[in-house]
């Protein structure tokens, strides 16, 4: 039995894609993730097959307090509005949302994701390389979904084979975390007509 209410699984979900999103940005701009732990607990919300619970997607609740942070400001318009933040969250709810209407790439990224999280945990492949197969997962099955997500920076770090490995890894773990907003009921009207429920969901998730 979950000890978060409905909202605050919602909220920790989508506070996923968030932080996916600001990895992606951090990448783009800087070649790098601040902190590092971020891309840690994306991966591990990518690679969270069977998890006990919403929050156990993720590892625990303190790492995505900054992601909740920052969903928080931009929902109570308290915070400065981030829209490149903002249009990459859009983007990754898109494609969840084509995901789920397409059943072979669904099942192929089951297969494959299962497929990396052996790698990872029975034959402890090192990082990079699940990074840039997870990378590559998500060229061969998400992109021909379309519409691309279109990522800005530092065209010297963009030129990065391991940086664009990277930045596809956290925008697929995001899509990933959208899926499961979505499985909690979460919904693209509610960020207009539930607003206030979902700012005060993440007032009790940053007050634990």
């Amino acid at each position: 039995m979950s000890h978060f209410s409905v909202w605050e699984e919602r909220m920790i979900a989508l506070g996923g894609v968030c932080l996916a999103a600001v990895c992606a940005q951090q990448l783009a701009r800087r070649g790098e993730i601040q902190p590092a732990e971020h891309s840690d607990v994306m991966i591990h919300a990518l690679l969270s097959m069977n998890p006990e619970s919403t929050e156990a997607v993720f590892g625990d609740l303190e790492s995505l307090k900054p992601a909740l942070r920052l969903l928080r400001g931009q929902l109570s318009g308290e915070g400065a509005k981030d829209v490149e933040q903002t249009r990459y969250v859009v983007g990754m709810l898109a494609l969840e949302r084509r995901l789920m209407n397409n059943q072979k790439a669904l099942a192929e990224l089951g297969r494959s994701l299962q497929q990396i999280e052996r790698q990872q945990n029975d034959f402890a492949f090192e990082p990079s390389l699940i990074i840039e197969n997870a990378g590559k997962l998500y060229m061969d099955v998400i992109s021909p979904l379309g519409p691309r997500i279109q990522i800005s920076g530092n065209p010297d770090y963009l030129r990065k084979v391991d940086v664009q490995y990277h930045i596809r890894t956290m925008l697929l773990a995001g899509i990933r975390s959208a899926v499961l907003w979505r499985q909690l009921g979460g919904k693209r009207r509610q960020v207009i007509f539930s607003r206030r429920r979902m700012v005060d969901a993440i007032d009790s998730l940053l007050k634990r």
